[in-house]
């Protein structure tokens, strides 16, 4: 059987995207917001064509794997994370708890209280030092959890004094991760009634090409585990399923929202053994960095988080100035909290009302919980939006993959050092977002009463 071949346009939409990865890759500083914009909305475009004339499955998926590899040997030019990743990585490899020290209190104690021996502080003092005027969390308790460690350490153990090295290793995993993610996605959405082409809304979305394998965030270890876990319950493995559920959640806490979805699903017993199961691979891979005051400063770094961060946010950001208005002062401390127990409430409310148990309407679902966590979230980066690409890609909802295009519009707060938003760009991403959504809840409303069901 021949291969189908590309159409000239969309050829040429490829070379165009290519082209935006590179220059995004090598030659975009995140200050330069003109050049950022442009050419994501060069690669989005070509997003855009690519499917809507669908480009034959595995020049896509060739195509998704050759943007990716282009960044192998780059520095994320858009992220400063990847330096509290390597510190914590040059922590773990010499064999000191990064959930113990907060940066700042290294740095003042000349690393004497956690580094042993001369010869090791002269070794990697030195490089600490060096993150340390690049961290953009100094005074705060590192929040990775250990699958997130075990691959910062080993990075660092095998690239100690080179950042280029340790950028590369993440980004090896990460593109690993990437792949499974494919093949689970080529694999589930056929069980689910979808055509395996819809797996490329997914792979080659700009969001998810730019934020994971470029800015290297682990957000696509996460989807990779919930999907694993998916595809396990789907062939009535729940004992695997739920070690993989437990990986997800050692690598990011916010998969602990699937668990709410499952107890109806599973029964009450079965779902007791399954939630034992995942919390208990999670508190296992947690071991190695046990300690007194383990849980405790996770919880004040997490507290800090709903307290007092606040970054590319929509229901916060209309109820911030009645806050002012009403107390003088900004009440983050009162309203990032109350605004993380509704979103919670509203995501059991949408697992207690669920009609249908069925596994195709677990993905979407989970899609409106995560959705109703970020837009009741004080902090909303980008790359978070990726987990919402992903599940929208199970399901016929496509407000997360326009959310997506339009969240790099927050990007606009590192023009200036000082990291000021533009409120005009941040409510014109999510009024395109929410405005899709809702446009398509009534759609799915109207054809539920219509009796066509999801």
């Amino acid at each position: 059987m021949p291969v189908k071949l590309p159409s000239l346009s969309q050829c040429a939409a490829l070379l165009l995207s290519g082209a935006a990865y590179a220059a995004l890759a090598y030659a975009t500083p995140r200050a330069q917001f003109g050049q950022l914009v442009g050419l994501f909305a060069v690669a989005g475009l070509a997003y855009w064509w690519l499917l809507r004339t669908r480009v034959p499955l595995r020049w896509g998926l060739g195509a998704a794997l050759a943007f990716r590899l282009l960044w192998l040997p780059a520095l994320p030019a858009l992220s400063d994370d990847v330096y509290r990743f390597r510190w914590d990585g040059l922590l773990v490899a010499n064999g000191v708890n990064p959930f113990r020290f907060r940066p700042d209190e290294l740095i003042a104690d000349g690393a004497r209280a956690a580094l042993p021996g001369e010869a090791t502080r002269a070794a990697v003092l030195p490089e600490l030092q060096q993150l340390y005027r690049q961290l953009n969390s100094p005074h705060y308790y590192s929040v990775y959890p250990p699958i997130c460690q075990f691959v910062f350490g080993t990075s660092a153990r095998l690239f100690p004094a080179s950042e280029v090295g340790f950028a590369t290793c993440l980004r090896v995993v990460i593109l690993a991760a990437e792949a499974g993610t494919a093949w689970l996605l080529l694999t589930l959405l056929p069980l689910l009634g979808w055509p395996a082409q819809r797996a490329l809304s997914y792979l080659l979305h700009p969001l998810v090409i730019v934020e994971l394998t470029g800015n290297l965030h682990f957000e696509g270890l996460v989807f990779g585990f919930v999907l694993l876990a998916l595809w396990l319950l789907s062939r009535q493995r729940w004992m695997a399923s739920a070690g993989a559920l437990g990986l997800g959640v050692a690598t990011k806490l916010l998969p602990l929202l699937v668990l709410p979805l499952l107890v109806r699903r599973l029964g009450g017993r079965r779902f007791a053994a399954y939630a034992a199961l995942c919390l208990g691979t999670a508190l296992l891979l947690f071991g190695p960095f046990l300690s007194v005051d383990l849980f405790a400063n996770i919880a004040r770094s997490l507290k800090l988080y709903f307290r007092s961060f606040e970054f590319n946010a929509s229901v916060y950001y209309l109820l911030r100035p009645v806050g002012i208005w009403l107390t003088g002062y900004n009440q983050i401390a009162i309203i990032g909290p109350s605004l993380a127990l509704l979103s919670g409430l509203a995501g059991l409310t949408l697992a207690w009302r669920e009609r249908r148990l069925a596994m195709a309407s677990l993905s979407p679902t989970l899609l409106l919980m995560l959705t109703a966590y970020y837009a009741a979230a004080t902090t909303v980066h980008p790359w978070y939006l990726t987990l919402l690409v992903g599940l929208g890609t199970l399901t016929r909802f496509r407000f997360a993959h326009v959310w997506g295009g339009l969240a790099i519009l927050s990007y606009a707060a590192y023009q200036t050092p000082s990291y000021t938003e533009n409120l005009w760009l941040v409510a014109q991403e999510y009024a395109g977002a929410y405005a899709v959504l809702v446009w398509e809840l009534r759609a799915t409303w109207a054809s539920k009463r219509s009796g066509a069901g999801l």
